[in-house]
Parts: structure tokens; C-alpha cells; sequence
């Protein structure tokens, strides 16, 4: 059973198959995938693969991605979600994306104090973790807000375009 999570303008749900033209718009924007460790997408089909990774990944207990949907239009407008999730370590890493017409307006933020809340008690983490290119303030500004602690840098960590980019690590403690 996938989890729903509801906050006041959200809903937070599994995403299906008849998501791919929506995530598609979204990761199909060079202002949002410059971050994200992944090249803009070409076509339908890949917003179709990365749909079927997420259902692959939560059905073997290794991430879980919701789709962010505004609950007055029930438009898709992201995703947020835990990946690299280590239950023996009560752990994972948070990672999210919103297409940019929605920027601004505090949809991440809604939605991330969603997630943190249902990783801290539903799934028992103790940490939740977040990697983010030294040049993304936004999302930087986003996380220290829900109150992540800036640890370190982690050096050649992500590859955007065939370059490897140094990033910086955050996480917050239950």
C-alpha cells in the first residue's frame, strides 16, 4: 500500500504511468534539472522509465517518491521523496523537484515538512540526509528553513552534463 499524505494544498501520492507528461514538462526543463544530477529529458519514454524506477524502488524498500499534486487543480507539479533509504540505519536522503511555474509560492516547503514528518515516524529515521550543488540556493535556503545543518562538502560527488560537481551535505536529526 503506497502512502498518501495530505497537508493543506497538497496531496502527496503514488505516481503513475499517466503521470509521464507531467513529469515530463517538469524534467524536461534545463532551470530544473541543472541540480538535479540528471541531463534534461528528450521525450515521454524516459519520464515513463524514471516512473517505473520509482514503483521498482519503493516495492524493494529502497526509496519511496511521491508526486506532489495540488489538491484545487490536481495538477502534478514535482516530486519529493526519500531515496537511498537504509532501514538496519534508520537513514535516507531527501531529494524533490517542482516545475518551475510553481516556484515561489511554498509548495516544497509544505511538502518536505510532509515527508520529514512521515520519515521521523513512520518510517523510524533517525537521519535524514540531502545532497545539493554548491550553486543551488534555493534548495539550500529550502533545507537550512526545515532545519538542516550544513556538514560538509562532498568533493566531485555529482555528474550534471559529464561534469563532476562538488556538492554539499545536509541532514537533520530526529
Amino acid at each position: 500500500m503506497f502512502p498518501v499524505l495530505n497537508t493543506e494544498r497538497l496531496r502527496l501520492r503514488e505516481i503513475h504511468e499517466s503521470d509521464a507528461e507531467a513529469l515530463f514538462q517538469c524534467l524536461s526543463k534545463d532551470e530544473v534539472t541543472r541540480f538535479y544530477g540528471q541531463d534534461s529529458l528528450e521525450n515521454v519514454e524516459q519520464a515513463k522509465d524514471i516512473i517505473a524506477s520509482f514503483a521498482k524502488n519503493h516495492l524493494e524498500k529502497r526509496a519511496v517518491r511521491w508526486g506532489i499534486e495540488r489538491k484545487d487543480t490536481h495538477d502534478l507539479i514535482g516530486t519529493i521523496g526519500f531515496h537511498a533509504h537504509s532501514p538496519k540505519y534508520r537513514r535516507a536522503e531527501v531529494g524533490y523537484e517542482i516545475h518551475p511555474a510553481h516556484w515561489g509560492l511554498g509548495y516544497a516547503s509544505e511538502a518536505i515538512k510532509a515527508i520529514i514528518a512521515y520519515g521521523f515516524t513512520d518510517l523510524d529515521l533517525t537521519r535524514i540526509g540531502a545532497v545539493v550543488f554548491l550553486e543551488n540556493q534555493l534548495s539550500i535556503d529550502l533545507l537550512v528553513k526545515q532545519g538542516f545543518i550544513q556538514e560538509g562538502i562532498l568533493r566531485s560527488y555529482m555528474y550534471q552534463n559529464g561534469i563532476p560537481h562538488d556538492t554539499y551535505m545536509y541532514s537533520l536529526l530526529k
